[in-house]
């Protein structure tokens, strides 16, 4: 008898956690490799679950995928690995007896970036390949939090095979997937694409798991399945820890099943100990046929306010704009901080930017500073949000307060390593890249959370980008510029550029789209500040005839500024006639310079008004 045929008649017993009970025995290497090198302590474990009552085994696979592998230096042995397994967990199971499914375990967490579809398609190929040689009762999808990877993995091993699929989703939060589709719509959508078994695992204990399962109803040809988490993790002495006891996990299978679930497991935290009292509970109980699915009252996402501001973004497509940066203080003084952003805004800026703790040093926070600006003097901020500062949780808590603050005009980069800031011993979060930071802002621009869960408003940001054009092959830089414009950009401002003929070339580079770009232009202060922009600041690079001429202003303060202000509108000359956007990068809190270039720029609009061509500021 085939696992769908008892599937159809019986509730059904899989085994619990591999992972957490290898962890939990002190061993802290690739699990997967155990496979061959100790394959007593895997089949062991598949043993003592099936003494507890399970009628489902899967192999010890779950990572045992190239990319996975890859962290260990062993993506080589993807097919010796999963081969191993399978012959393992058969010879653990009684002929006749319990089924044995081969698992592949899901690649991307909220990260998109993690690998390409491509690259995530041919490891399960692979991998499949290698469990399909050795005849499972099924294959098993887990732990899929990217619902992309898992539908399209599940169409690819449906292409190569009839094995029976289960494919398990797993939730940040009850009844609702990361990307905000109810688990209701994701299981049937897994049963038309061709999963046999649809349901859950990981992440929630029995309380969220039989929560989320309130509001699914039952598939028409698909059967439903759970493995949650023993509890939620804890974390003791450094290490992790699920508290529950083995009781509470039987009851709550046996509250699963009443809600139409007919394969039950256990992961992460789960013991022969939790299967066994969930077989007990389970024994005699008939499937449920017919469901009444509890209906929630539906959560209404308000629209966002409208902005009474134009968007940086719409006006650059059509008429100048020029956004100033000017960096927040790195004391506590703030008084000319915000005499200047007053006076740029007074003269005609678009915004001023603020970066978030530039060069990685750490500077007044630019969310206070912005409020402040708003709030009390009424200027319009542009706010940089940097990778590296915050993880998921404090870039989403940071983001839902400047939304509340009405700060939606944001940048958002990678941000520079801290080893080159004022604290090299800080740590790098880089939760997510630049690009996948733009996605979860659009997200919210959606009113859901980066777990899926709903925000009951949207948000209303515009979202710039950033485009490094100092670099050899200016296509590469362009083709990662598209890639954020498919992440959701609104428009790109790019680090400073010092000859025209890099301008030119970004124009001729990006005519083809119709994201706007603002061009930087960065006033330079003296020779010293000149020489270290070029060789000690990433993604900023000048040009020799720049160096040449602010050297020859030798140590002349006055005059080295005066040589940097003249650059800058040389180069604004050329900017100003093929890009509506201009920004400005203020150095060192020199607003009087920044004021300066606003100045200009409005004489040269001013002249292309009157149809009258401008001489070239250089002669």
């Amino acid at each position: 008898m085939t696992l769908l045929d008892r599937l159809k008649t019986d509730v059904l017993t899989a085994d619990g956690a591999m992972g957490t009970l290898l962890y939990s025995h002190g061993i802290d290497f690739c699990y997967e490799e155990l496979n061959t090198e100790k394959p007593e302590i895997i089949e062991k474990i598949h043993k003592d679950y099936i003494a507890a009552g399970a009628d489902v085994i899967q192999t010890n696979t779950y990572g045992a995928n190239a990319i996975k592998l890859a962290r260990y230096g062993i993506e080589n042995r993807s097919r010796e690995l999963n081969a191993a397994a399978i012959e393992i967990a058969k010879k653990a199971a009684a002929p006749g007896g319990q089924f044995v499914l081969g698992t592949i375990g899901g690649i991307r967490g909220i990260r998109k970036s993690t690998a390409t579809n491509a690259e995530i398609i041919a490891s399960v190929r692979e991998q499949a390949e290698s469990l399909l040689s050795g005849d499972p009762d099924g294959i098993l999808f887990e732990t899929y939090y990217d619902f992309e990877e898992l539908s399209e993995s599940v169409k690819v091993l449906r292409e190569m095979s009839d094995v029976p699929i289960i494919a398990q989703v797993s939730m940040h939060e009850p009844g609702v997937l990361q990307n905000g589709l109810s688990l209701n719509e994701a299981l049937h959508r897994l049963e038309g694409i061709g999963a046999d078994v649809v349901g859950v695992n990981c992440r929630l204990g029995p309380f969220h798991t039989i929560q989320a399962f309130e509001g699914v109803t039952l598939p028409e040809k698909a059967f439903l399945s759970a493995s949650p988490n023993a509890s939620l993790l804890d974390v003791e002495d450094g290490r992790i820890v699920y508290e529950s006891e083995a009781d509470y996990f039987g009851r709550a299978a046996v509250l699963l099943r009443n809600e139409g679930v007919r394969l039950i497991g256990g992961c992460c935290g789960t013991t022969p100990k939790h299967i066994e009292a969930a077989k007990k509970r389970l024994v005699g109980l008939p499937p449920l046929t017919e469901k009444k699915v509890k209906t929630k009252k539906p959560i209404v996402i308000q629209e966002a306010k409208p902005s009474t501001d134009v968007s940086i973004c719409e006006k650059a497509k059509t008429e100048r704009t020029v956004i100033v940066e000017l960096d927040t203080p790195k004391t506590l003084l703030t008084e000319k901080f915000i005499e200047g952003a007053n006076k740029l805004y007074d003269a005609g800026v678009d915004a001023v930017t603020m970066a978030d703790n530039s060069l990685a040093s750490p500077r007044i926070s630019n969310m206070a500073m912005g409020a402040t600006l708003k709030l009390q003097h009424d200027v319009r901020s542009l706010v940089h949000i940097t990778c590296r500062d915050h993880n998921l949780i404090g870039l989403q808590s940071h983001l839902m307060g400047l939304d509340a603050l009405g700060l939606h005009d944001v940048l958002a980069i990678t941000g520079d390593p801290t080893k080159i800031g004022d604290f090299p011993g800080a740590t790098d979060v880089y939760d997510v890249s630049s690009p996948e930071l733009i996605q979860l802002i659009k997200q919210l621009n959606d009113g859901i959370s980066f777990s899926g869960k709903p925000l009951k408003k949207k948000a209303n940001f515009s979202v710039a980008a950033a485009f490094n054009p100092n670099v050899r092959v200016l296509e590469r830089a362009v083709t990662r510029l598209e890639k954020k414009i498919e992440c959701g950009a609104d428009y790109f401002i790019t680090q400073p550029v010092f000859t025209k003929e890099k301008i030119v070339d970004v124009y001729e580079a990006t005519k083809h789209l119709s994201t706007p770009i603002f061009i930087g232009i960065m006033p330079l202060t003296s020779m010293r500040n000149a020489e270290f922009l070029h060789h000690e600041v990433p993604g900023i690079k000048l040009s020799d005839e720049t160096l040449e001429r602010m050297r020859a202003c030798g140590d002349d303060q006055e005059r080295a500024a005066k040589e940097g202000i003249q650059i800058a509108k040389e180069l604004l000359d050329t900017a100003a006639q093929i890009f509506n956007g201009i920004y400005i990068i203020t150095p060192f809190l020199r607003y009087d310079m920044s004021m300066e270039l606003i100045h200009y720029i409005n004489e040269l609009d001013a002249l292309k008004e009157r149809g009258i061509v401008h001489a070239d500021s250089s002669n």
